[in-house]
């Protein structure tokens, strides 16, 4: 999970702590919960598209996820 406080958006942080998730650790998949718009756009626009959906949440809760794939490297 990545979270980025409030006042530290917009900076630049969002997008080093994914560069850093891919190239050291091979991260090419994130859930996002469909409520989250601003998450949405932030992954799309570092280079993830939505590839499916899930009903609940990996807890079984009724929470949608969207689930998204690296496509383009788009590191700001």
């Amino acid at each position: 999970m990545l979270f980025i406080s409030p006042e530290s958006r917009g900076l630049g942080v969002g997008s080093l702590l994914v560069e850093h998730a891919v190239k050291n650790q091979g991260a090419t998949k994130v859930d996002v919960n469909e409520q989250n718009i601003q998450a949405l756009g932030f992954y799309e626009h570092v280079g993830f598209s939505v590839v499916g959906r899930s009903h609940q949440d990996g807890q079984g809760k009724s929470y949608p996820l969207l689930h998204m794939e690296l496509t383009e490297i788009q590191y700001v």
